[in-house]
Formats: C-alpha cells, structure tokens, sequence
C-alpha cells in the first residue's frame, strides 16, 4: 500500500512537472528541438580530417626532374598548389597571410645532384601555429616523396635489368569499424553525447529554483509528499525527453552523417538512461542548492560543459594528460558513455566488453541521486 501511495505520489509530481514544461515554451524547446539542430550544426562543423592543405612550390632548378617531382603533389585531395612562388622572401607573407599552410623549396641544383648520385635534397617551410595540421601536412610529403623515391629507384633498377624488387618489410594495414577514416565516425557520438550532458542537467537545472522563485515550494512541502518522490517525480519527465534526444541524435548521425549503427539500440538507450539519470540528477542537485534559476543555469553549464568537452576522451586523448588530471576524468560521465556509444555503433560489440563503462555510470547514478535527494530533505519539515 505504502508503495502505491509513493508511485501515484511520484506520478502527480511527474504529470505536475510535464504540465510545466508545455507551458514554458522556451524550455520545451531547448530540450526537444536544440539539441537535434546542435548535432546538424556542429557535425557539419567539426571536423578534423585535413585535406586541401594549401602548399606553395618554389622552384629554382625548373628541370624536367623537378617538375616530375612536382606532379606528384597535384593528384592527392590532401595537398593543393595554391601558388608557384617565384621569390624566396615573399613565403614568408603567403604563410603569414593564411594563403599557404606549406612552401616546398627546391634548390637550383636538384637535377644536378641526383644525376651526380648524390641526394636531391628539397627544404619543406611549413606553419607551425597549428601543430596538428602542421604535423599532419608535413606527414603527407614524407608520403609523397617516399612514393616518389620508390618509383625513381624501380625505375633505375629496371635498367640495370632488375626487374623483382622485394621489401624487406610489407606492411599491409587494414583499419577495423572506420576503413575511411572519417573523423565523423568518432565525431558525432561524441557530439551527441557532449550535447546530451549539457541539455539533460541545464533544463532540470531549472527545476527546484523554478518552484523557490515562484513561491509554490512551500505548498508543496506541506504536502504529504516526500523528498525522493519529489526528485524522481521531476526527474522522469526529463528522462523521456533525454532519449527522445538520444534517438534523434543517432537518427540525424545514421542518415545524414552516414555514422554505422551496428550493436543493440535497445542496450544503448538503457545504457543512455543511466546517463541521463546521473545528468538530470545533477541538475536537480545544482537546482536544490542554488534556489536560483539564473545562478542554477551558471552552475549546471560550467559543471557539465568544459568537463564533457575536455576530460571525457572526445577530442583530447586521456593518456596524453598527466597522472592527476587523469583520475579526475573517472567522475565524468560523459567519458563512460561515448566509449559506450562508439563501442556499440561503430564496433557493434555488447554490454559483456562495456561492464565496467556500465558500473561506473551506475555508480555516478546512485551518488548523485543520493545526494540530490539528501540535498532536497533539507527544506522538508521532520515527520
């Protein structure tokens, strides 16, 4: 009896709250429309593949060597020549200036050198303002050039009469889950799940403060209600609308992105709801703590963005980072669950490989609710 009470309790708080979020309008919004619009946004936005870098040629020997060697740079989507330099000290304005990332010098002798059996050296001059991309380009002429070497060294074997060149290595690489190396493979579940953990805790964020700042908290603390039933009466309707959000993500990620589906859904959405519990949790926590909507919202931001951003394995590697910022990253959440989601989407494994994502996120779960529910029994007078 006493737990049909607290369930038919929970559910007029439950049917209280979904009331409020039709009428607030801006909240509804926020929580059904946005984060579908920030997924289309930032997936066409982000992305970390680097082709079309702009390279400059300065060529001093204009041989029909060089321009062999030259050719090669003009057949690959990742490098374009942007412009043939005929000075040395205008580089530095083109690199300066943004309309070149990289100048490839090559020096008056270069024919000559390699006639003579000596290297045909060439000088790269590349911006280093972003080192990634910097990296990367400088990756791809060591590609070209090594490309490049192999066929001049067949080429000068064969007319020496040796036809069957073998490598000493062969390195045959075959990329699992991503063959394409798409940055969006790995993009967009992480976007989703940056997005998710923003939203879920701002618009409960919303939630307690809303009812101190409108004076309808203290009818409803004299209520016979409870301060579990309270939170987990204003925690579902939140739930729902976070894997309404959560499908839609994959939806617009599977169809418009062209990111492989391949585990369980059915095991991603419970997986997902343990997140959204833990999340909207917070949120509540942030609302039960402040009273105050606008400082509510400050809080649940900073608490959700940077962290998921920076510290949850989406764009910067965990491992890179030193020992201590490491352990802080075990109480993001957002780190469980886009190893979850790329496990099952891209890798189409199960919850057998993700226990220990799954125990972690339960774990955030319960302190969380815990602590919220704690926080909230503050204001309710002793029974």
């Amino acid at each position: 009896m006493n737990l049909q009470k607290t369930l038919m309790r929970m559910m007029v708080i439950a049917g209280k709250e979904w009331i409020q979020i039709r009428r607030d309008r801006r909240s509804l919004l926020l929580s059904l429309f946005v984060p579908s619009l920030l997924v289309l946004l930032f997936g066409y936005a982000l992305n970390v593949d680097v082709t079309n870098i702009s390279i400059g040629i300065y060529d001093q020997d204009k041989g029909s060597f060089a321009r062999q060697y030259i050719e090669k740079f003009s057949h690959t989507e990742y490098l374009r020549i942007e412009k043939y330099i005929s000075r040395y000290d205008s580089i530095d304005r083109l690199i300066d200036s943004g309309e070149i990332i990289m100048a490839l010098v090559i020096p008056p002798d270069f024919e000559e050198r390699f006639k003579s059996g000596k290297p045909a050296e060439v000088q790269l001059l590349v911006d280093g303002s972003d080192s990634t991309s910097a990296t990367i380009a400088t990756g791809y002429v060591k590609a070209i050039t090594y490309e490049f070497n192999n066929g001049i060294l067949s080429t000068e074997l064969s007319k020496r009469g040796v036809v069957d060149v073998r490598q000493p290595v062969d390195v045959r690489s075959r990329v699992w889950y991503n063959p394409e190396l798409k940055s969006k493979n790995f993009i967009i579940p992480g976007l989703i799940v940056l997005i998710l953990s923003i939203i879920s805790a701002l618009i409960t964020s919303l939630t307690i403060s809303r009812e101190w700042e409108r004076g309808t908290m203290e009818t409803l603390i004299t209520t016979p209600v409870r301060g579990a039933e309270v939170v987990l009466g204003k925690l579902f309707p939140y739930l729902f609308i976070g894997i309404f959000d959560v499908v839609i993500g994959l939806s617009i990620g599977y169809f418009a992105f062209g990111v492989p589906f391949t585990g369980s859904f059915t095991e991603l959405c419970l997986i997902s709801l343990l997140f959204l519990i833990g999340t909207s949790s917070l949120g509540i926590l942030i609302s039960a703590a402040t009273r105050v909507q606008v400082l509510s919202v400050q809080l649940a931001i900073v608490s959700t963005y940077l962290p998921s951003f920076i510290l949850s394995n989406f764009i910067f590697p965990i491992r890179s980072m030193p020992f201590f910022i490491q352990v802080i990253t075990y109480i993001v959440p957002a780190k469980y669950l886009i190893t979850v989601l790329k496990g099952i989407a891209l890798k189409g494994v199960g919850y057998s490989l993700l226990w220990l994502q799954i125990v972690f996120l339960t774990i955030f779960c319960i302190v969380v609710l815990a602590l919220s529910i704690k926080k909230f029994k503050v204001v309710l007078p002793a029974r």
